[in-house]
């Protein structure tokens, strides 16, 4: 589910008649400080973060002028804030309260109907007093009315919110949406001071208007490695690219040594690996999971994204085990991530699935290429042992550089000059980047292996022994050219450097190296 910030919450029950304290969001001190001087006397200042404990955290302060409410903006902007990057300020008045309630939609998953809450208690805490809440399981197709309402809450005025409440729900695709606390003011009014609402991932194309970033619950702000992974993952529906960053306080965690890039490859089996991971002492800086028969250039990405975390000490790669989709083609994306980051940090891969054992072949030949151990394992090793093996790999820091590959990928900007100095070259993109062939390097045999290595059929030799598409541009485009990355890896098995395939991936550092 993707969560909205509360200024945006509050901002959609105005719309529908809610009264919500006065208020603007802010994104810099000076503009709050124009927003107390508007609101005038003394007002709270809220980091617009995507947590339920931010003011335990310091992320809720009152200030009683407009300087003093300058610099607690100033002192909560850039700063992280319950493991939350505050980005942007909620600026409200000061509301004189007599007494709070809770008020909440949800959409129950058990009985697959939506159904309001409601405790005469509001405030924090509110997770510990659930049982004592009183509910109105709701028709699917029909509104409930104030009658039916008033039977949970005892109070029209409250019913009456609580229906426009399910509004806002239905008109958002909320899958939950709160009002805790709706508070009864000292002047009778009854006020929102708080909204959380949650966003079903799957109506995120019908809800542009709500400026979603990323449609998914993280539990926090969306980090810059997150919003560029998600940018991969929105529109190409190839498999399954789920990336998100766990952000445990850097004082929490024991061992910072122990800290890895973690890479699951089949739904449970990658959380079960990542809880083996745990067990052995080792403390992942993400959950990554690349399942459903996912493209290579998809999983290639995903290894750039995570060897862009900043400090681990390693890569773990675990899946089911059993998975249907091919285990070298999960090799090759993630070689290719490796041998153009040249990551001096261990690696392990358990490559359990079909082709397992060209997968492990595949690797072994090229961890030579590589400054850090990289070991491949198949079904067979347990994820435990596999995760055992690589916390051995880290507390040994065996990082000894190694020699450059004879075959080793080029930098894009090596790419670049290259083509400027070499006319004989052919290039064509795919779905979502580019092969260039140079035939400066090619003589027939070299030519035609690389051609025969292509699972789709795509390519064929020209009349002189060239590699060509042997299908229309527009149909490579469309996806028939499947980015397997057999015909760069059957290059460089000749020792070539001939093909060379470009994903670009928008927002990260081509340069990012460990």
């Amino acid at each position: 589910m993707a969560q909205l910030h509360e200024y945006k919450a509050k901002q959609i029950l105005a719309e529908q008649g809610i009264e919500i304290p006065r208020g603007e969001a802010a994104f810099d001190s000076q503009k709050a400080k124009e927003i107390a001087e508007r609101i005038g006397g003394e007002v709270v200042v809220k980091a617009q973060i995507h947590s339920t404990s931010r003011a335990a955290a310091g992320g809720i302060k009152f200030a009683k002028s407009p300087d003093e409410a300058e610099k607690t903006t100033s002192e909560m902007l850039g700063k992280e804030i319950a493991n939350n990057l505050c980005e942007a300020v909620l600026i409200d008045e000061k509301a004189e309260i007599e007494r709070e309630f809770y008020l909440g939609f949800i959409v129950d998953t058990t009985l697959k109907r939506p159904t309001l809450l409601f405790s005469d208690s509001g405030g924090s805490g509110i997770e510990e007093r659930a049982d004592s809440m009183k509910k109105l399981v709701c028709s699917i197709r029909n509104e409930p009315t104030i009658e039916e309402i008033k039977a949970i809450c005892g109070d029209e005025r409250i019913a009456e919110i609580l229906q426009k409440l399910y509004r806002v729900a239905k008109k958002t695709d909320a899958r939950t949406a709160e009002i805790n606390p709706l508070a009864l003011l000292k002047d009778g009014r009854l006020v929102a001071l708080d909204c959380r609402i949650s966003v079903d991932d799957y109506a995120d194309f019908r809800q542009k208007d709500l400026g979603i970033e990323i449609a998914r619950e993280l539990g926090h702000t969306p980090t810059k490695l997150e919003k560029i992974a998600w940018e991969i993952e929105k529109d190409d529906f190839r498999g399954t690219f789920f990336f998100v960053e766990i952000l445990e306080d850097k004082s929490k965690i024991e061992n910072q040594k122990s800290k890895i890039g973690f890479h699951g490859a089949g739904g449970g089996g990658s959380m079960a690996s990542l809880d083996a991971a745990q067990r052995n002492g080792l403390s992942p800086a993400c959950y990554v999971d690349t399942s459903g028969n996912p493209p290579a250039s998809k999983v290639y990405r995903a290894a750039r994204i995570i060897l862009s975390i900043p400090n681990i000490r390693g890569y773990f790669l675990s899946g089911s085990g059993v998975a249907s989709q091919e285990q070298f083609g999960l090799a090759r994306a993630v070689l290719k991530a490796f041998l153009e980051v040249k990551p001096n940090i261990p690696a392990v891969l358990r490559l359990g699935g079909n082709g397992e054992d060209i997968a492990k072949e595949l690797v072994e030949r090229y961890a030579k290429f590589l400054p850090a151990p990289i070991e491949a394992y198949r079904k067979k090793d347990t994820a435990d042992f596999c995760a055992s093996r690589l916390f051995e790999l880290i507390s040994n820091a065996k990082t000894q550089r190694g020699k450059d590959a004879k075959g080793e990928i080029q930098s894009e900007t090596e790419i670049k000059d290259q083509k400027s100095k070499v006319k004989n070259h052919c290039q064509f993109k795919t779905k979502t980047g580019t092969i260039s062939f140079d035939y400066s390097q090619l003589d027939s045999d070299s030519a035609e292996k690389i051609v025969t290595s292509c699972p789709q059929k795509i390519l064929k030799l020209d009349e002189n022994n060239k590699p060509i598409l042997a299908i229309e541009q527009a149909e490579a485009e469309r996806g028939k050219c499947s980015e397997c990355l057999a015909c760069e890896f059957a290059s460089l098995d000749l020792g070539l450097n001939a093909v060379k395939i470009d994903f670009p991936i928008e927002g990260l550092n081509p340069k990012s190296k460990i």
